[in-house]
């Protein structure tokens, strides 16, 4: 059993703070790389905090926090990503969005609260810190992605991160629980578009063109196949086509038909083998029904892939913070982050706390208009937060 410091009555002290900042950033939704306003809010936070080291507009606008400690040590990085998704909120509550169509509707109002009253708590403790805490606000989680550009643009440097940690809201677990898992938790993400070129006609004379739509059908269909009969059932993959566009009228062939989706897995060796298995499969099929179909894969997100090691230690601060049996194994999830390259750059672990309490209405799926979450989880993400920073720094 790890001997922390106590600092849970400090992070309970903090309720009030941490559920206006999320019901401030709830209210005001910005998206990726638009998150001007976060930002600036962010950063006056850190500042009046007496943080002096704040950084802003970095990747466009993320904001990077520096809290040192007495003496030079390890550097921990601790993040939180700031955007909101393109929804039209429904959940009726009296923080609900006052942007149509923006929506805090995945918890990063959340997590950007949490991470602000961590960095009080810090801030309060700096003379305990045996090295030096990173604070990470990101922009863009949703899309196109805002960690790999932060990378990019030196936050892993200047000083040298050893480790970094983050957390995710989940109404897939119960408030007051967290998830701790090493090795990968979240899929890889990637988008495919296939356009299809045939030879548009009259309807009535199917036999005179080359139909697209019936050819994009054929593929939709055989790309499910990939997943069913060349996947290892024990392995995990997701092939989705989301959109099918073709055509104007009823009585049209129409020339082009262009589908889109998404490539989901948990291992970098399915995600290129689904990647070639598209382009041959589509591209067979045209040719094989006289058309032509043009491939194009964008790789988004890699597999988050939490360090064995950092997750262990991860469950050992957790469970000074609930009961063992509240930190809980958790299977991966098809879903996707760009948490992911910070892990691949250092070893960490991302965590999920849970936020889900169905006897108030606050399980709904996250992506959706009704999401909202139970602002009882917040104390508890600022406490993880802080110890993990903490201990971390403390390690001989």
């Amino acid at each position: 059993m790890l001997a922390l410091p106590i600092i849970h009555d400090e992070a309970m002290a903090l309720t009030d703070q941490v559920v206006a900042d999320r019901r401030h950033f709830h209210r005001y939704p910005e998206l990726g790389f638009q998150e001007h306003e976060t930002a600036a809010y962010v950063a006056e936070r850190l500042r009046t905090l007496g943080l002096d080291e704040v950084q802003t507009g970095v990747a466009q606008t993320g904001v990077v926090g520096l809290i040192r400690g007495p003496e030079a040590g390890r550097v921990v990085l601790l993040r939180a990503d700031m955007d909101a998704l393109p929804l039209t909120e429904t959940t009726g509550a009296p923080y609900a969005s006052e942007r149509p169509g923006v929506m805090h509707a995945c918890g990063h109002d959340g997590h950007t609260a949490i991470l602000l009253s961590v960095a009080e708590l810090l801030l309060r403790h700096r003379a305990t810190l045996g090295g030096t805490v990173k604070l990470i606000f990101q922009p863009a989680e949703e899309g196109p992605g805002g960690a790999k550009p932060m990378i990019e643009a030196g936050v892993m440097e200047s000083p040298h991160v050893d480790a970094c940690f983050g957390l995710h809201l989940s109404n897939n677990h119960a408030v007051g629980t967290m998830a701790v898992q090493g090795g990968p938790v979240q899929a890889s993400a990637d988008e495919f578009t296939l356009v299809i070129e045939g030879i548009g006609g009259h309807g009535a004379g199917p036999h005179q063109t080359v139909d697209p739509i019936a050819i994009g059908a054929a593929i939709v269909g055989e790309l499910q196949r990939i997943v069913s009969r060349e996947v290892d059932p024990l392995d995990s993959a997701v092939i989705t086509v989301g959109t099918f566009h073709a055509g104007t009228r009823t009585n049209i062939i129409p020339p082009r038909a262009e589908l889109r989706g998404t490539i989901r897995s948990l291992r970098a060796q399915t995600r290129d083998f689904l990647h070639q298995r598209i382009r041959e499969v589509a591209t067979g099929v045209a040719e094989a029904c006289r058309a032509t179909c043009e491939v194009r894969i964008d790789r988004l997100y890699p597999v988050t892939v939490n360090d064995e090691a950092m997750a262990e230690f991860a469950r050992s601060v957790a469970e000074t913070l609930v009961p063992p049996e509240r930190v809980l194994h958790a299977k991966p999830i098809m879903g996707a982050e760009d948490m992911s390259f910070f892990l691949q750059a250092a070893p960490g672990c991302f965590v999920f706390l849970g936020s889900a309490n169905p006897d108030r209405n606050l399980h709904h799926p996250h992506h959706g208009p009704f999401f909202d979450f139970d602002e009882a989880c917040l104390p508890l993400g600022i406490e993880l937060l802080t110890q993990l920073a903490m201990t971390y720094l403390g390690r001989p």
